[in-house]
């Protein structure tokens, strides 16, 4: 009997706009999601853990990477280079799990491309003054960073209209039980439930 192909979930954000906080409670409540754990050629911050929150690497190591075709998407955000590794998505999607990459809308784009069927999601914080203030009562970056991050978020959301959902992180709860339907749902669609469900029709029509 052939597996179903798992599904990927792409999922994009400005800076602050509460993607990281969203993913992780999305993925406590819904465990059998693999979540991509991201290449990044920047240093930790202070709450960061290596292979929990990213994989950090050197400039130059990344570069060897994308020289041997490691990377199933990559781009440069912020000055950094920012990735993930294809042994993270293909093999999960093949053996029928779900697949979360939580990127930016570069490697969203280029996902696409090769993953045409792929949900994307962008999620908007709810206004520009509370971007701001999450991003400076994290206290995780410097005001020169915190500045940076501001000044490149515009360009980020102007690209919301490229993906197939937009969630407003107005509040935390119902964001996240925005996410949730959307992957539900995706989950529901009439290919994936006759590829869950080998032979039900079939039998039924019988």
């Amino acid at each position: 009997m052939s597996v179903r192909r798992g599904s990927l979930f792409v999922i994009a954000a400005p800076s602050g706009a509460g993607k990281s906080s969203l993913v992780n409670a999305v993925l406590a409540r819904e465990p059998e999601i693999s979540l991509s754990i991201s290449f990044t050629s920047r240093g930790p911050r202070p709450s960061e853990r290596h292979a929990q929150h990213y994989n950090f690497v050197s400039a130059d190591e990344f570069r060897r990477m994308i020289e041997a075709g490691d990377f199933f998407e990559y781009a440069i955000v912020h000055g950094d280079y920012k990735g993930t590794a294809r042994q993270s998505v293909e093999p999960h999607l093949t053996a029928g799990r779900d697949v979360l990459l939580e990127i930016d809308w570069q490697g969203a784009r280029q996902v696409r491309q090769k993953v045409p069927d792929c949900v994307t999601i962008f999620i908007l914080p709810p206004s520009r003054e509370e971007l701001e203030r999450r991003l400076r009562t994290r206290g995780q970056d410097s005001e020169e960073t915190i500045l940076r991050r501001l000044a490149g978020s515009r360009g980020e959301m102007e690209h919301a209209p490229e993906f197939d959902y937009l969630v407003v992180n107005r509040d935390f709860g119902q964001a996240t039980e925005d996410l949730l339907s959307i992957i539900r749902a995706q989950r529901l669609r009439t290919a994936a439930q006759l590829a869950h469900h080998p032979g039900l029709l079939e039998a039924l029509l019988a």
